[in-house]
């Protein structure tokens, strides 16, 4: 009777480090549907501008160039430096919209995984 080999893990072709900012970048502009035109919706630009721009990085480190098409309009229009004024119901819209392309992206961002580890 032969006993049964240990299996070594194989690392992962991939890795999803674009998940957690997306999804976390989908949940900051839903959350903020509900601040849209108060004070406290200038903490909403500042965290969607800056996860926008990480998953740009983690699209251009997995060779995904086309996702800098949704991803570089969401950081310029939750930018907080120099806003673009928005009426309320259209910031509503781009809102739902964003949280929509953030959640896309952090599924579908692969970046492939470093042999060397």
């Amino acid at each position: 009777m032969s006993t049964p080999r240990a299996r070594t893990p194989q690392q992962p072709a991939f890795n999803r480090a674009a998940l957690v900012p997306g999804l976390l970048g989908a949940i900051a502009l839903l959350a903020g549907l509900a601040l849209v035109g108060g004070e406290w919706y200038l903490y909403i630009r500042y965290a969607a501008c800056v996860l926008a721009l990480i998953l740009c990085v983690f699209a251009g480190q997995a060779r995904q160039w086309w996702w800098l098409a949704g991803l570089l309009p969401l950081a310029v229009l939750w930018n907080p430096v120099w806003p673009i004024p928005l009426a309320d119901l259209a910031l509503r819209g781009l809102s739902i919209a964003g949280a929509v392309v953030f959640t896309v992206a952090a599924i579908t961002i692969k970046i492939p995984a470093d042999p060397r580890r």
